[in-house]
């Protein structure tokens, strides 16, 4: 018998208990939809932390209070970091083009009868270019403002939304911990950052924020959360970063253990890479379970079928079949199983991915490598865990066979 002759009637068999067939393959369906889908929303999501720190602005260092192990074994950061580090990084560091340090706290804001609990951030002029941020109406904080401890805020797109749905927020007073403040500008919208809303966020001028908001809380001068620092250009982020660690070490005295963290965007793309990678290798696995155990299911089902067509088999041989024949036969209908199960879950999985992509702010990524593992690795389970089934049904005995009739 060819294998044309043989394949048609794998396909006859299967055809004629399709209730079967179709439980067979849902095992598979699913292995190959949830491999897909997950490593595509996988690399989405390292895509979509790609993003959110390139757009926090181009060739930008972040200086942090406290060293990496510090921040890692304790609940609250060390108060090492003041506005004069800031300030002598601006004026002594050369590869250094802008200096954006900030104070961030959360405080009730109050309009008339709206109160909302959101975060506040004192910062500097230099925040809008080095941090990538633009204003889309009226103006941003001002060197004036700043020597002044004026009492002005720039809102985020969002609250300035919901605080005033129908005004112009301009030159209308809000309240920030009991403290009047006038409103000067609205920022454009830029989204969210690792979970955090920036189109929430209020900004006041960094003496403000220190003076009347938080208070001095650092005996070594005014403390800042966070410095941003932008080099000149790609080629200067080293040097930045090896010239902002020497100035810091003086000013602090260190002769042990820094006090503070400097690190390039590149260095947290990659720590954000390296868990976000090994997410989507979890994903896969737990996915790649799954197919096994579709494989598994394929593999009883068809073994339950050998027993069921006992007697086609023996009236098969005692006609002429050869053991080769019901052994292809039952391979073609494993193959077909698994086969049509893989191309069903691999659509499912697409789907999957496309949903996810409308109905969230991730953009998972349809992997033409996942589906063809997927498809793959599906086909050869077919094929895997069909042998037993059809080396069973080969060596059956035609009279034996017959005799069950």
């Amino acid at each position: 018998m060819n294998l044309i002759e043989s394949l048609k009637m794998a396909t006859t068999a299967l055809s004629s208990n399709r209730l079967r067939s179709s439980l067979t393959m849902l095992g598979i369906i699913i292995g190959n939809a949830s491999t897909i889908a997950l490593v595509g929303i996988g690399q989405g999501a390292q895509k979509l932390a790609a993003e959110q720190f390139e757009s926090l602005g181009p060739n930008v260092l972040f200086v942090a209070p406290g060293s990496q192990e510090t921040r890692r074994t304790s609940f609250t950061l060390p108060k090492t970091l003041v506005w004069a580090d800031a300030i002598a990084i601006a004026e002594q560091v050369p590869t250094v083009k802008g200096v954006a340090p900030q104070i961030s706290s959360n405080q009730l804001i109050t309009y008339r009868s709206n109160n909302t609990n959101k975060q506040v951030i004192g910062v500097t002029p230099s925040f809008l270019t080095v941090r990538s941020f633009d204003i889309d109406n009226g103006r941003f904080i001002s060197e004036i403002d700043l020597k002044r401890n004026n009492r002005v805020v720039v809102l985020g797109a969002e609250i300035a939304d919901k605080l005033f749905p129908w005004d112009n927020p301009l030159g209308k007073q809000i309240r920030i911990k009991n403290i009047s403040f006038e409103v000067i500008g609205v920022m454009q919208a830029k989204g969210s950052f690792l979970g955090n809303n920036q189109d929430e966020t209020v900004y006041i001028p960094l003496s403000t924020m220190a003076n009347q908001i938080v208070g001095r809380t650092s005996p070594y001068g005014t403390q800042v959360n966070f410095i941003a620092v932008s080099a000149q250009d790609e080629n200067s982020i080293r040097a930045a970063k090896f010239q902002i660690e020497n100035l810091l070490r003086l000013r602090h005295k260190i002769t042990n253990e820094d006090d503070f963290s400097v690190q390039t965007q590149k260095d947290v793309l990659t720590i954000v890479g390296t868990v976000t990678s090994a997410l989507t290798f979890l994903l896969a696995a737990i996915s790649a379970i799954s197919l096994l155990v579709g494989g598994i299911g394929l593999m009883n089902i068809m073994l339950v079928s050998v027993t069921e067509r006992t007697s086609e088999i023996g009236l098969r041989k005692a006609i002429g079949a050869k053991e080769q024949d019901i052994l292809i036969q039952f391979l073609l209908e494993a193959i077909i199983l698994s086969a049509a199960g893989g191309t069903v879950g691999t659509l499912i999985g697409i789907g999957g991915i496309v949903a996810v992509g409308l109905f969230s702010a991730l953009s998972p990524i349809i992997s033409p490598l996942a589906i063809v593992l997927a498809v793959s690795v599906s086909g050869g389970i077919g094929l895997f865990f069909g042998v037993f089934p059809a080396r069973s049904a080969a060596k059956l005995e035609p009279i034996v066979a017959l005799r069950s009739v």
